[in-house]
């Protein structure tokens, strides 16, 4: 069978790291498998819904990496789902109802002072067309519910493993609101079925909500596709992220200069077998992940691992990789990158980290180190230099100070860089060649 996935955001905010993660196991699935990925855009709340938002959640995709075969957006498909609503009427599973948000609430109380569930009576059924055309004459707008089968539901999750949702024990879901428009449950069912969606790869969050899309997918005559409900990413306090919660939006992580990449793992194999550590691309990991592991517990994200995988692929970034990216920072070398990536904890520490190379250094001398350091700038060696350099060069300063270890390494690091740490002194020596080390040794 071929493969149709669809990630299907709202565009009312800017997309997160727990929307990253369905929209990236979507495109592992896609890849591994040979099959087509859908960005369906739930666009049908038109009162929060923006363009401007939709376009940053592309943005978003392309820099994650993820590229959709096909975009739709809801507002444009909406005679489709006119055509959805008129024959799930005729089947007599669509059904008018008319009580207030004050009368359903009041009915839901009443149900709970009698130790009964708070599920919809279905008065609305009992309508005659007089009692109908009696409460449309008083100005009432019907919203329109769907008519549940009331009985299990069954599907094998591919995450989940076997599932059970019992419609009987919920309300029948509110499909048309009062003023005409759409809620999500239809509109996603009738999309799926045009799309040819084969499997939807979402957040266990939606796991109740399963058995009444069944419903009306097999109401329309549709095929159902296949379920994998995945854990959902939290907070290092367990709290899930969340547009109204004010997560941060994936659009600040590239403003930060993480790499994309980083991202994508963090997002995706945390809650997982899987380790949280380097891979080559994206195409690596969808070769690797497997539904089967997929954790049933917690995926907590942790801020700590993610600037550590941010450095780790920083520390493996080959130079073909790294060019252009330098080539825009006004930097070139490969000699340069493979002796400064190691100490980068994002991309653009580059650009200081190169002031080792290219100056200005502000070097420090400590007083009890200035005639030692004189006496090291009589013995650097004659060029040509190579990596042996470094240590005929402290060999000699050892043997004729008895100095050693810190006490050796540590002035001549701070006169030449001005820092305690930084690449390894044999190779930066190297590069930066005789005439600049004796600029900074005083």
């Amino acid at each position: 069978m071929s493969v149709t996935v669809r990630w299907a955001p709202s565009p009312t905010g800017n997309i997160h790291l727990g929307n990253a993660r369905p929209a990236l196991l979507n495109w592992f699935f896609a890849r591994r498998h040979g099959g087509k990925y859908v960005l369906r855009m739930d666009d049908t709340d038109h009162a929060r819904s923006t363009r401007e938002f939709a376009d940053g959640i592309e943005a978003d995709l392309a820099w994650l990496g993820v590229q959709p075969d096909l975009l739709v957006r809801q507002s444009e498909r909406t005679a489709l789902y006119d055509a959805a609503k008129e024959k799930l009427i005729a089947a007599g599973r669509l059904y008018p109802c008319y009580e207030t948000e004050e009368e359903l609430d009041r009915k839901r109380a009443r149900a709970r002072l009698l130790g009964k569930p708070p599920i919809y009576d279905r008065a609305a059924l009992s309508l005659t067309d007089e009692d109908r055309a009696r409460l449309e004459a008083e100005g009432r707008k019907p919203h329109w519910r769907f008519k549940l089968d009331g009985k299990p539901v069954q599907f094998n999750d591919l995450i989940k493993g076997q599932q059970t949702v019992n419609t009987a024990s919920m309300s029948d879901p509110v499909l048309i609101r009062a003023d005409g428009s759409y809620l999500y449950t239809l509109p996603s069912v009738v999309d799926d079925i045009d799309l040819g969606i084969t499997h939807v790869i979402r957040g266990e969050d939606h796991v109740s909500n399963t058995g009444t899309q069944i419903e009306i997918f097999e109401a329309l005559g549709g095929v159902v596709p296949t379920f994998a409900h995945h854990n959902l990413l939290t907070d290092a306090q367990g709290q899930g992220f969340s547009k109204r919660m004010g997560s941060q939006p994936m659009a600040d992580f590239r403003a930060e200069g993480y790499e994309p990449l980083a991202i994508a793992i963090v997002a995706t194999l945390t809650g997982t077998s899987l380790a949280v550590e380097p891979y080559e691309n994206l195409d690596a990991i969808a070769a690797r992940l497997d539904f089967s592991m997929i954790s049933h517990g917690a995926a907590r994200f942790d801020d700590a691992e993610l600037d550590t995988l941010n450095a780790r692929i920083l520390h493996a970034m080959p130079y073909a990789e790294a060019a252009s990216r330098l080539s825009s920072l006004g930097l070139e070398g490969e000699a340069m990158w493979n002796l400064l990536r190691e100490n980068l904890r994002k991309f653009g520490d580059i650009v200081e980290w190169s002031k080792l190379l290219t100056g200005p250094v502000e070097t420090v001398v400590a007083p009890e180190d200035q005639e030692f350091l004189t006496l090291a700038k009589t013995l650097l060696p004659q060029e040509p230099w190579d990596e042996s350099t470094w240590s005929q060069w402290t060999d000699a300063l050892k043997a004729t100070t008895g100095r050693k270890g810190k006490a050796l390494f540590l002035p001549l690091r701070m006169a030449l860089t001005g820092r305690h740490d930084g690449p390894e002194l044999k190779s930066l020596l190297v590069l930066l060649g005789r005439k600049a080390c004796l600029d900074r040794l005083p």
